[in-house]
């Protein structure tokens, strides 16, 4: 049985996890399902459907119910949170768990509503929808508490939230529908362009991950990537350098530099000092892509850092947000308490 009741989840384009109050983050799972349409049953959830993706037969479809940090099958993502919840803590768990979600802090009040009723779906016996930005921030150790600027850029799959936060709440925010699946589409166009080489996107992502880099490498990487030639139609195999493809990567980087020049010129000035001296904060699974730490100190002039572990500063971040929640109406009560015995 369940003795500690508090979830966050970190409700990701290309990945959900989970943080479980007491045993940290219990579960990280691609944001995927394989559904069939014969029978209208799911087949497979999570990496047992990422898998598949590219290569189901007619009847089945790999779909993410998740674009762009929001809602976009909402049967598909109910079922979907209700079996990774229920992985993680146990099918026999009596007790409804509280639940901490993160969305990205330009979700419309309907997309935050989809998400609440989504997640009340599975069981929850209280729901609390929190900003991405925040729970980016308490996951990579900032007492974001503190009256001094902070600067947090949470590049997820497929949005990308800049925040200045300061007292606990965001100050001064941008949130852009560019993120990871972007670096991926920018990697396919150029190999298609350059190469005339057909590439999926899970191939995309092993060229990001094993070469890709915003910033030239003083000893520039190399792999075979195969694929199917347009011309030809037939199975090709051929080798690029991390040199060539910088450039693809680097405009869609550009965009998110862009998006923190205009953060940064509606900060208020108070704000601008503090976090040209503390620095800026990398969290979410793009601060991993080689060179971006560069290329944003190269462009602002500012040091900037990347949270220890990027990947899980979100989930971290929506746990740690349950115990400031508790905090405060503990101080709420204890005021009340105070102002009665007068």
């Amino acid at each position: 049985m369940l003795f500690t009741t508090d979830i966050g989840i970190d409700l990701g384009t290309s990945s959900v996890l989970i943080h479980v109050k007491g045993k940290g983050v219990v579960l990280k799972e691609p944001t995927v399902i394989a559904f069939d349409k014969e029978k209208n049953v799911i087949r497979a959830i999570g990496e047992e459907a990422r898998l598949m993706l590219g290569k189901t037969p007619e009847n089945i479809e790999a779909i993410r119910p998740i674009r762009q940090g929001v809602i976009s099958d909402y049967a598909g993502t109910e079922r979907m949170l209700k079996y990774f919840i229920q992985k993680a803590i146990g099918r026999k768990s009596y007790v409804k768990p509280r639940i901490t979600v993160a969305v990205p802090a330009s979700a419309t009040e309907v997309e935050r509503k989809a998400v609440d009723g989504a997640v009340r779906q599975t069981g929850a016996r209280e729901v609390v929808v929190m900003d991405e930005p925040i729970a980016a921030a308490l996951g990579s150790g900032i007492d974001i508490m503190k009256p001094c600027g902070n600067m947090i850029i949470d590049i997820g799959g497929g949005t990308t939230d800049i925040a200045v936060i300061s007292l606990g709440g965001i100050v001064v925010n941008d949130s852009i529908k560019v993120g990871g699946d972007d670096f991926n589409e920018s990697v396919i166009r150029y190999m298609r362009r350059k190469h005339n080489l057909l590439i999926g996107d899970r191939t995309a992502e092993d060229i990001k991950l094993k070469i890709g880099t915003v910033f030239e490498k003083p000893q520039p990487l190399k792999m075979d990537v195969r694929g199917r030639n347009i011309v030809t139609g037939l199975p090709k195999t051929i080798e690029i350098s991390s040199d060539e493809i910088i450039d693809p990567l680097t405009e869609t980087a550009e965009q998110i530099v862009e998006s923190l020049h205009s953060v940064l010129e509606k900060t208020p000035p108070e704000l601008a000092a503090d976090i040209a001296e503390r620095g800026i904060v990398l969290a979410g699974g793009g601060a991993l892509l080689d060179g971006m730490e560069q290329l944003i100190q190269d462009r602002t002039g500012m040091n900037t850092v990347t949270a220890e572990d990027p990947m899980l500063c979100v989930a971290l971040g929506t746990g740690h947000y349950v115990q400031i929640l508790d905090e405060k109406k503990k101080k709420q009560k204890d005021q009340g308490y105070a102002e009665g015995d007068r």
